[in-house]
């Protein structure tokens, strides 16, 4: 058995250009998978990661083309990226919208491993329908999770919204994941200005470490790394908003540093929802 190491990965916070057609959808699908093979050499990272729908633009316009642009699991962009996975020898997680056998669509992460074969997908939980985001017109809800193994760290994607939801984020914990790979398409609406301390938030409330991946351009941008901890000497990393490929590093026993900073895992308690409520009437309260 492998030994296992620390994970090297790379996220890619990229331009999406307008896809109005699938020959456009292709064209940007090339072009993204050159611009990473430009920074990534054979061997060098364990994962790349891009955001969510990478594979087309974000916009009302673009899913009113879902029947052009949407394609099966195995489809234009599973080529394109299980050939750069196996190019760079690295797991590689992309976004996209998929369509089903039924005809339905979903915004769906795949993951392909350095072999090019597909190791499973991750349809979005919960679609955003409010600010800048109108999804449940368009799109259906998953109805599953999905995790996969690198260097002896359990990994799951979701997708932007599916961070508001903490027991999502709790049952993920409990099922051992390590990393949470929160893939978005994030524009800067009512919603964006309590993203990142989300992010920290639900990183070291269950001491995971989280990558909270957007795409780059105008209105888009500030992707947040937190390796499960965070504070003034150690800040989360934040990115800019143009485009970035931004290699990152988490070590295979991070939890345990962690633990011994803040040992939330040892002073939580398993009966909150059964405690007692004593409770009084304050008089003259109304």
């Amino acid at each position: 058995m492998t030994e296992p190491r620390d994970l090297t990965l790379l996220a890619c916070q990229i331009d999406v250009p307008e896809t109005p057609d699938a020959a456009a959808r292709d064209s940007h699908l090339r072009s993204v998978v050159a611009r990473i093979r430009a920074v990534a050499e054979p061997g060098q990272y364990d994962l790349i990661v891009l955001p969510e729908l990478s594979a087309i633009e974000y916009s009302e316009a673009a899913f009113a083309r879902l029947d052009l642009l949407a394609e099966p699991l195995e489809g234009p962009s599973f080529m394109v990226f299980a050939e750069l996975a196996q190019a760079v020898r690295a797991t590689v997680v992309y976004g996209f919208a998929r369509r089903d056998e039924a005809g339905r669509h979903f915004i769906c992460q795949a993951a392909v491993g350095p072999d090019g074969v597909l190791l499973g997908f991750y349809d979005k939980l919960h679609l955003a329908q409010f600010g800048d985001s109108a999804e449940a017109g368009a799109f259906r809800a998953g109805d599953h999770l999905f995790q996969f193994e690198i260097c002896g760290l359990r990994i799951a994607p979701l997708i932007c919204y599916d961070i508001r939801f903490p027991e999502l984020t709790a049952r993920l914990a409990a099922d051992g994941v390590d990393l949470v790979l929160q893939c978005s398409a994030y524009a800067h609406d009512l919603s964006f200005h309590s993203w990142r301390p989300f992010v920290v938030t639900r990183a070291m409330e269950q001491g995971l470490a989280w990558l909270g991946l957007n795409r780059a351009g105008d209105g888009w941008g500030g992707s947040i790394w937190c390796p499960g901890y965070a504070d003034a000497a150690a800040p989360e990393q934040v990115f800019g908003p143009k485009e970035c490929f931004v290699p990152l590093q988490l070590p295979r026993d991070f939890r345990r540093g962690n633990a011994e900073r803040l040992p939330f895992d040892r002073d939580r308690r398993g009966d909150y929802a059964g405690l007692p409520v004593h409770r009084a009437e304050v008089p003259g309260g109304g």
